[in-house]
């Protein structure tokens, strides 16, 4: 049985979800169908999410983002008194949602997650500088023709430290200007994409530079991997975490000082679907994320399209066992590959596994068939017969003896159109159904 029936969750967070759930099934247009699908009040509240549909970025295409708010709200005047506004998500076009965004709630679920690290809590007050090294097609201001100015990229308490979509182009002045302004704003928190950043820590360490250390930083936009996270505590000596959420569902996890990552129960409901146990469940599954709090926005059921493993003891060294409690973050579904004999493995265990070579700076898993590979490297190593050796081994214990792999070297791996890093994909369609308990 998953542990998700374990987890220890308040009665005002019954509450909540049972609120949710009313308004979403009385009130809200893209929720009509599924009151069919509602066993009825009298049956306990986990039953009834249980039974409800899959929220999809195809019913939400589909039924466009005014069909998730209450019909008695007047959007258009929303807007114009700058309450919520219309955004779209970055990606290729499958990817892409309009959503309704409210800025007050979505502060209120980051600062709400602020209390589950204990750095965080101490160093986040809501006017704390900080500065953001992420792709602007993501957050902040695109300008890949002119470099633009501190002060162009200075607003409020945030600095915004790249505004080029495409980091291969950063050279090393526009690396240099990165360390600069991180020393003139001295920051308390550096927000970062974890690829981005450890493209920058790279520089950083083969140059031998000296970067000003903020108080924390915290890796969000992308799933880290375990060469992120080396490559970053190379050069910066603070607390590093990560912070798991969506454009749609806000602030959903954040990593506590011990590492385990904690659900933001006051802004969320998770329910979470275990895979089969050949395939890692019943404590690897995928994630379904219903927001609270939220009046314009009605998120039930969200398949983010990521997947996660549960924390073993259903309980953490920090003390804070409130809530659904994970020991990492897994990767996209669009992330898995299978091995020969077709058993799934995430993001996470292809990165366990590489991690253990030291010499790889980048790689991208690329699967072409059953059984059949090519994974990109970039690495500065001159002895590339060791490295490849190193790298055979690792696949073949982990794909199956018999697979086959091709070794591609390259200057550097480019980013997919959404601004973030594709680290590992197949190239046929792996149904998720196909593998959840």
């Amino acid at each position: 049985m998953a542990k998700a029936n374990y987890w220890h969750f308040s009665s005002d967070y019954y509450c909540r979800s049972l609120n949710t759930l009313e308004i979403g099934l009385n009130q809200i247009t893209a929720y009509k169908s599924w009151r069919n699908h509602d066993p009825g009040r009298g049956n306990p509240i986990d039953m009834r999410y249980k039974a409800m549909p899959i929220l999809t970025k195809e019913d939400m295409r589909k039924f466009g983002p005014d069909k998730f708010s209450p019909a008695d709200l007047n959007i258009n005047d929303a807007i114009e008194r700058g309450e919520i506004s219309f955004v779209e998500t970055s990606g290729t076009t499958g990817d892409q949602v309009i959503n309704i965004w409210n800025q007050s709630w979505w502060d209120a679920s980051e600062k709400s997650s602020w209390k589950l690290n204990s750095d965080a809590i101490r160093l986040a007050t809501g006017n704390h500088r900080e500065a953001i090294l992420v792709n602007p097609l993501n957050v902040g201001i695109v300008s890949d023709k002119v470099d633009l100015s501190l002060e162009q990229r200075h607003l409020a308490r945030f600095l915004y430290l790249n505004e080029k979509t495409d980091p291969l182009s950063w050279n090393n002045a526009h690396m240099d200007r990165m360390i600069e302004e991180l020393e003139i704003f001295q920051p308390v928190i550096l927000e970062a994409n974890p690829s981005l950043l450890a493209r920058l820590c790279r520089y950083i360490t083969v140059n031998r530079k000296q970067v000003f250390q903020p108080g924390m930083i915290v890796l969000t936009y992308e799933c880290p991997t375990i060469i992120h996270y080396r490559q970053i505590k190379d050069v910066f000596h603070v607390p590093v975490v990560s912070s798991y959420g969506t454009t749609e569902t806000g602030y959903v996890f954040m990593q506590c000082e011990e590492g385990n990552y904690h659900q933001n129960v006051d802004f969320c409901r998770v329910d979470f679907q275990p895979f089969q146990e050949e395939h890692g469940g019943p404590d690897l599954g995928r994630i379904l994320v219903t927001t609270f709090n939220n009046p314009w926005y009605y998120m039930i059921r969200f398949y983010v399209g990521d997947i996660v493993r549960l924390q073993e003891s259903n309980s953490c060294p920090c003390g804070r066992n409130s809530g659904m409690i994970l020991s990492s973050l897994e990767g996209r579904w669009d992330n898995v590959t299978l091995t020969i004999s077709g058993r799934l493995v995430s993001l996470g265990e292809l990165d366990r596994n590489l991690s253990v070579i030291k010499d790889i700076e980048e790689y991208q898993l690329i699967q072409l068939a059953q059984g059949v590979y090519e994974i990109h490297l970039v690495s500065q190593q001159e002895n590339k017969k060791d490295l490849n050796s190193e790298v055979y081994t690792v696949l073949q214990n982990l794909y199956g003896q018999e697979s086959q792999t091709t070794i591609y070297y390259e200057k550097d791996i480019a980013p997919g159109p959404s601004g973030k890093y594709v680290l590992a994909r197949a190239l046929f369609p792996i149904d998720i159904n196909d593998f959840l308990e």
